[in-house]
């Protein structure tokens, strides 16, 4: 397996809109390495979800998977690992929650950003068979942050509150301890 560089904001890979995987494409070998080193390359980073314009291909795939304890999302319950290719939300609740994200592609960052409280997905798995799945919570989010990548959008213009935005040792420092009573 090889790890694969990251883009970071900034570069246009992270802006454009990706383009479907076809069938053949799904079933080749190199289709098959190419999701084993962005998993190898997520984990290696610390990732929870990594889609693939992040690691400068502008294709249709995100990986997500969260094994916990996770050491930037160490209060999130585990996902198991999860390829899909070619995702589409196909319905989602109404109701929102706010909590905070960073991003592979912007170290050392974290803002609150609004997101669907749940979502329904369809897609294919990376052998290219049919999936359809309903996340919520931090799964949810994951997804949605991750599919955001594929059309050119950056958490940053999620974000309601432009306040909330903090390097990563100031929130580790300032936002993960209970608020102390006046």
């Amino acid at each position: 397996m090889a790890l694969l560089k990251i883009a970071r904001l900034g570069h246009p890979v992270l802006r454009q809109s990706a383009a479907p995987l076809e069938d053949s494409e799904i079933k080749s070998p190199a289709f098959a390495r190419f999701v084993d080193d962005m998993i190898d390359t997520m984990r290696e980073s610390d990732g929870v979800g990594l889609a693939a314009p992040q690691v400068f291909e502008p294709k249709r795939v995100v990986i997500i998977e969260v094994k916990g304890p996770h050491p930037r999302y160490p209060y999130q319950p585990e996902v198991p690992l999860t390829v899909l290719v070619n995702p589409r939300v196909i319905s989602h609740s109404t109701e929102t929650e706010e909590d905070w994200e960073g991003c592979l592609s912007i170290p050392d960052l974290r803002g609150r950003v609004p997101r669907w409280a749940s979502v329904d997905v369809r897609a294919l798995d990376r052998n290219g068979s049919p999936i359809e799945l309903r996340a919520g919570g931090f799964f949810a989010r994951v997804i949605q942050h991750e599919l955001d990548h594929l059309d050119g959008v950056m958490f940053l213009e999620r974000m309601s509150d432009l306040r909330t935005l903090t390097h990563l040792r100031e929130f580790q420092k300032y936002w993960t301890q209970p608020v102390k009573s006046q």
